[in-house]
């Protein structure tokens, strides 16, 4: 990869308590509430008409989402907000070594290029003519390295799950995001699901007293257990139950995983990664007044509306603490497993990923 980077060069040490769980503090959504002003581009001859300021690139083609994401921008008009904005660029690289993603660049570079998107040779390249990014390289070990280079530009910056592969790197990127002082938003589409997002404003059910939600658990062995797809159930958890997980439990099997949270509030929350039979999406929400499910999956257009939105505002809808605390979660569920199922705080595996940023 053309960047090479030392965390500690690029990262302060300045401390990372405020990504602490006391939510509630005055760092609390330090990230997120933030506001910035429209971005700005310099015109120049490879400017597209009537793009001044909504020019996106991609950085990473090994993944489906980055040509479902390039098809809604750069298609047909939708009834959806999708502002104007419009892919221009991609630099194609991606893991190298996870096979299963590798092998689609060729593909995918070809179908970039039906969708008049311009195949740039370096992140710089891409850099000069973009106003946003999509960082969509599927390999989560490259995201801190891929990262970095966009915030020092000041470009606003979505990263596709998982923000990264290891609780470190998502630690370092949004302590990153805070010393170039541009934001950072990141999230599975399961957070925004009709039925979960009816949940999380309160209007299928008065107060969320706990929840059980599932989805696809497929493991890769560059990347701790959940990360790599168990993070579509666990973005969902949070998106129903809220921050504030003090402790994590995980039972594990080569079919199954089920790992449970108990929140500040003594609330319970369980995860069940799926591998074999059949497999979907959903959760059972249990409320004041009701029970009720998160619904079915609806694609990817409701997080890409929620991406537009934060390239126009500069103002993430998810913050910097829930992110980090929802990787923190499954990192707890790692260490769980690694001492044989036993609980594992939260506070623990986040001082422990500090201590190495």
């Amino acid at each position: 990869m053309p960047y090479s980077f030392n965390r500690r060069r690029f990262i302060t040490s300045a401390s990372l308590a405020t990504f602490g769980l006391g939510l509630t503090g005055a760092s609390a959504g330090m990230y997120s509430s933030r506001k910035t002003s429209p971005v700005r581009t310099n015109a120049g001859p490879g400017d597209k008409a009537g793009l001044d300021g909504k020019r996106v690139g991609i950085i990473g083609l090994d993944t489906s989402h980055s040509i479902a994401f390039a098809k809604s921008l750069n298609g047909p008009t939708k009834d959806l907000d999708f502002a104007g904005y419009k892919v221009v660029a991609a630099y194609p690289y991606g893991s190298k070594d996870i096979k299963s993603s590798a092998d689609r660049i060729p593909g995918y570079i070809e179908d970039a290029k039906k969708l008049d998107i311009a195949i740039k040779g370096s992140i710089e390249e891409l850099l000069a003519e973009v106003d946003a990014v999509l960082l969509e390289t599927n390999d989560g070990r490259l995201h801190l390295e891929q990262a970095l280079p966009v915030l020092k530009a000041g470009k606003r910056l979505f990263i596709d799950k998982p923000v990264a592969a290891s609780l470190a790197d998502a630690l370092a990127i949004f302590e990153a995001s805070k010393k170039y002082k541009v934001p950072v938003f990141s999230s599975s589409s399961l957070r925004y699901t009709t039925g979960a997002q009816n949940i999380a404003q309160g209007k299928t059910v008065r107060k969320v007293l706990g929840a059980d939600t599932y989805s696809p658990c497929k493991l890769e062995s560059h990347h701790p257990d959940l990360f790599w797809y168990g993070v579509h159930g666990v973005e969902l958890l949070f998106t129903v139950m809220g921050a504030g997980c003090r402790t994590v439990v995980r039972a594990h099997s080569d079919d199954t995983d089920l790992v449970m949270g108990i929140w500040e509030d003594h609330r319970i929350g369980t995860f069940r990664g799926l591998r074999s039979g059949k497999t979907d999406y959903g959760g059972t929400v249990f409320g004041d007044n009701g029970i009720v499910q998160t619904g079915s999956y609806d694609g990817y257009d409701s997080l890409l509306v929620r991406i537009i939105e934060f390239f126009s505002s500069g103002v993430a809808p998810v913050t910097a603490e829930e992110t980090i605390e929802i990787y923190a979660f499954m990192e707890a569920a790692d260490e769980s497993k690694r001492r044989g199922g036993v609980p594992v705080s939260i506070d623990e595996v986040l001082t422990k990923a500090r201590a190495k940023v």
